[in-house]
């Protein structure tokens, strides 16, 4: 399945910050959803700035246009705020991108959690995230990181409890 870029994507205007507030809030918006789309699409949870600005999604080649560094910067730091990134430098140079957040991940989680009638059951972290159970399943293949963000949503909201043995490394879920 390949990625649909919005029409956006090939308007050479788009690449180029608008002065006019509102244009320049709109745009931001559309910046924003297409980052997001294609982190979602390629499955990318960490983004290198210097990577992505040479990566498609900010290098539109056929229409020979590509967004700043600068914008770039002004794109994330969106994202930041909306809470779908949060950066892994003092520099701002590498990012986690979360195209879903923790709690919706989590929801989906536990969806399927219950619909297969595994609730009171224990589940490694591998379990969920590469267990030949969950293949069909979107949070499959989920980063270590994100999955545990997730699983930490379902125990803060008490539908889940996180188990963690002596060496701190082997960690095991209960659905509750």
């Amino acid at each position: 399945m390949s990625f649909e870029w919005p029409w956006q994507y090939n308007f050479p205007p788009f690449f180029t910050l608008q002065p006019n507030a509102d244009t320049r809030q709109k745009q931001l918006e559309a910046w924003c959803s297409l980052a997001l789309s294609y982190c979602r699409h390629h499955k990318l949870y960490t983004l290198d700035v210097m990577e992505a600005q040479e990566s498609p999604m900010f290098n539109n080649k056929k229409i020979e246009r590509k967004l700043s560094m600068e914008t770039i910067q002004i794109v994330f730091e969106e994202l930041r705020k909306k809470g779908n990134l949060e950066w892994l430098d003092k520099n701002k140079l590498r990012c986690l991108v979360m195209w879903r957040r923790p709690e919706e991940w989590g929801k989906l989680i536990y969806q399927w959690v219950s619909k297969n009638g595994m609730v009171n059951s224990v589940f490694t972290l591998y379990e969920l995230s590469n267990g030949d159970d969950t293949q069909e399943e979107e949070f499959h293949g989920l980063e270590e990181w994100m999955l545990l963000r997730s699983l930490q949503a379902l125990q803060t909201d008490g539908r889940a409890e996180i188990i963690s043995m002596d060496d701190g490394k082997d960690r095991f879920i209960k659905a509750l």
